[in-house]
């Protein structure tokens, strides 16, 4: 039998392009791109807020440009994809700049989430969603990369530390504690909204701590949905006690709508008690939507003002 002979033929990038040209399309540059064809990361996990910040940045942008340019990759089909810099792009268009400086970079999927990942976490300000389902993407990106050898001595890449060890070393958050955030990402985006608002304490919110959170994450989909209903219909949000009996019943196929209610009911330690009154006969007075604790205000104005007007009444007898 002939043995095969194996050539070793040029690429059409070879054949149709000089040494010098293939090097400089490997060689960082800077390039103003217009706006229109950058596109967001897949899945940008980090929201891009329009506050008091914001508009100071579109004003600096407006009057001297940007002045760190982002990071892009080349997509495909045309166009860049963004990777650092969503905040700078937002910010050039309400300061209504066309384009915008951008170091174009070329990047695997795996390395061009890394990149973002760690760009954004050095933010003052990340909610626990954003953190949240940006480690996961990070540590998914990183287990990948653990899984291909390098080509040069087709060792595995990195350490032989774990990867939610290596992330637990550049984060300065424990392993427990990443686990925890990556376990938020199982949540109903209603319940894990709260758990945002416990983190920004805003007035009017329904607020759920980290630890009862990840509880509830561990529910299927169809009982977290009843979870949000009654927190709904009871006007508070579960405790960490609570939390973990209701995992306790789902994991013995024992939790339910009734159960979900009765855990709700039940007082909490720390808990004063609580006049209640039934929806139906105060919603007539507010109008959708409206926030438990300004309808809770409005209640006790109203009744200061009768108590008032009672005492008025009385004096002029």
């Amino acid at each position: 039998m002939a043995n095969a002979i194996k050539l070793n033929l040029p690429s059409a990038d070879d054949l149709f392009t000089t040494q010098e040209e293939r090097d400089d399309m490997k060689r960082e540059r800077v390039m103003d791109i217009p706006l229109s064809e950058i596109s967001d990361f897949p899945n940008h996990p980090f929201k891009v807020r329009m506050d008091a910040d914001m508009l100071e940045m579109s004003e600096s942008v407006r009057q001297y440009g940007v002045l760190v340019p982002a990071l892009v990759r080349s997509k495909e089909g045309g166009g860049y994809e963004m990777i650092a810099g969503h905040r700078r792009k937002t910010a050039s268009e309400l300061a209504e700049r066309g384009d915008m400086p951008c170091i174009v970079r070329n990047l695997t999927d795996d390395e061009a989430t890394i990149i973002m990942v760690d760009s954004n976490l050095q933010r003052e300000t990340i909610l626990p969603s954003e953190k949240a389902f940006a480690y996961k993407m990070k540590l998914d990106a990183m287990k990948r990369q653990a899984g291909r050898p390098k080509k040069e001595n087709m060792s595995p890449v990195g350490t032989n530390l774990r990867s939610d060890e290596q992330l637990a070393q550049q984060t300065g958050d424990s392993r427990n504690q990443i686990h925890r955030y990556t376990r938020l990402t199982k949540l109903l985006p209603e319940l894990l909204q709260m758990v945002d608002n416990s983190a920004t304490r805003e007035k009017d919110t329904r607020q759920i701590a980290m630890r009862p959170a990840v509880e509830l994450s561990h529910l299927p989909k169809e009982q977290q949905q009843a979870v949000y209903e009654a927190i709904e219909s009871e006007d508070c949000t579960p405790s960490h006690v609570q939390a973990m009996k209701m995992r306790k019943f789902s994991e013995e196929g024992k939790l339910n709508e009734g159960v979900i209610q009765s855990i709700m009911q039940e007082e909490k330690p720390n808990q004063a008690e609580q006049f209640k009154l039934p929806k139906e006969r105060i919603s007539k007075f507010f109008a959708p939507g409206t926030p438990a604790q300004k309808i809770e205000d409005t209640i006790v104005k109203a009744l200061e003002l009768w108590r008032q007007r009672e005492r008025q009444r009385n004096e002029a007898r």
